[in-house]
């Protein structure tokens, strides 16, 4: 993470202090014992070894350096914290390479359901294809697909993909985004997971995927028709990122295993249990990013905390950098069992933004000593007063917290309501 990124932004609430949470222990040996500390099995030895390590000079800091690529992702944390307010350039040179968490276009002001098709995706800027102009730079940039939805006499979307696989370079192409598919009403994304699987032999570096870009103004994202995504899985097994927009229809058909992706992204406005189910049952190794919006039970979100436990409290997914249980309607209900679970203790980001988090959930967060031990805590679009927002300063983390919501009514469910359903 650059220094950049590391400073206060006009979204962010709070940024806690420096001073990493204290780690009870004694290292004896000089700086010879820090290092045989490090090669321990058990990692509360090594995060000891780590809070003497800035005892002896620089020799202290290569160790904190070297423990950046340490097994355990706490371990690694707790290196960056103790690193992050020095000066020296080896220091700031680690710094700049080590990334606790890739996509921070999940957080920057994320744009993708305000109106507007994303600018940013797979850390990569969004360019439109034209046919015209082909592709330019097919690493670097992720090329989007799109129709126009009032324009009966345009390309449907298979025939431009069939144009945009046929051009020079197409066979670099590492990110591609599927806008509006003609009448997305009437017409689910089946069609598109078709060209796609036909296409794969000509897609050999694809990365990254995103189904179901498309504005409210062109269909909104309930009414957005998903079908079975698995085949694309299936046919791309170098794939990193698959980003889904639209939970009508969505299937992952078990049983899939996928020993790259890293990055799954569902949102929807109503995500069912029997998808949940699904994606609990996927075999997903390298996977560290989940990001799931739940939306509301009006719109088919009939998803329930018992749904979330295989994530929760099985650790199905023992790689996960960051969990993002978003857009929901009982994020008290998830924060009571998050609390008191083995994935607090491995995760760097908790994002439980666009939900009805309230005071009293916030009370719980609080009172989570392993909350410390994240390095970005996203309760933005909830329902928090100030004076619970000013409490979060106390937490040696980053936290955002903008754009707090109302309570309109007295009953809760009602009151209350994630930030995106229709």
């Amino acid at each position: 993470m650059t220094d950049n990124q590391n400073q206060p932004r006009d979204y962010d609430a709070v940024l806690g202090g420096q001073s990493p949470p204290p780690v009870d222990g004694v290292v004896l040996g000089g700086i010879e014992g820090v290092k045989r500390c490090l090669s321990n099995p058990v990692t509360q030895v090594r995060l000891a070894a780590l809070s003497e390590a800035l005892k002896y000079g620089d020799a202290g800091l290569d160790v904190l350096i070297q423990a950046l690529q340490d097994k355990s992702r706490l371990v690694q944390r707790f290196a960056y914290r103790l690193l992050k307010p020095r000066v020296e350039s080896q220091v700031i040179q680690a710094l700049q390479t080590y990334k606790p968490w890739n996509l921070q276009e999940r957080l920057n002001k994320y744009r993708g359901y305000q109106g507007m098709n994303v600018p940013q995706f797979a850390n990569r800027q969004v360019v439109e294809f034209d046919a015209n102009v082909g592709l330019v730079e097919p690493v670097n940039n992720a090329y989007a697909i799109r129709c126009e939805h009032d324009d009966e006499e345009e390309e449907d979307l298979p025939t431009k993909f069939n144009r945009l696989i046929q051009k020079p370079n197409a066979e670099k192409l590492e990110a591609l985004i599927f806008g509006l598919w003609g009448e997305a009403y009437g017409r689910d994304s089946s069609s598109i997971v078709e060209v796609l699987v036909d296409a794969k032999q000509g897609l050999n570096n694809l990365k990254a995927v995103f189904i179901g870009d498309i504005a409210p103004d062109e269909c909104e994202i309930s009414w957005i028709r998903q079908s079975d995504i698995s085949p694309i899985l299936k046919a791309y097994p170098k794939l990193e990122i698959l980003q889904v927009r639209g939970g009508d229809g969505l299937q992952f058909s078990p049983p899939i295993r996928h020993n790259h992706l890293k990055a799954l992204i569902v949102e929807t406005g109503g995500l069912s249990r029997d998808t949940v189910a699904q994606i609990c049952q996927m075999n997903l190794p390298a996977l560290e990013h989940l990001e799931l919006w739940f939306g509301s039970e009006d719109y088919g979100g009939n998803c329930w905390l018992e749904d979330l436990n295989p994530i929760i409290f099985e650790e199905k997914f023992p790689n996960l950098t960051y969990l993002g249980l978003r857009n929901s309607q009982f994020t008290d209900e998830i924060v009571s069992a998050i609390v008191g679970s083995p994935v607090i203790d491995y995760i760097s980001v908790l994002d439980l933004s666009m939900g009805t988090l309230s005071d009293a959930g916030a009370e719980k967060l609080l009172n989570c000593s392993a909350i410390n031990n994240l390095d970005i805590l996203n309760i933005s679009e909830s329902f928090l007063s100030q004076g619970m927002i000013e409490k979060f300063s106390e937490l040696d983390v980053r936290v955002l917290a903008n754009n707090q919501k109302k309570e309109e009514y007295d009953s809760y469910i009602h009151s209350r309501y994630c930030s995106v359903s229709e």
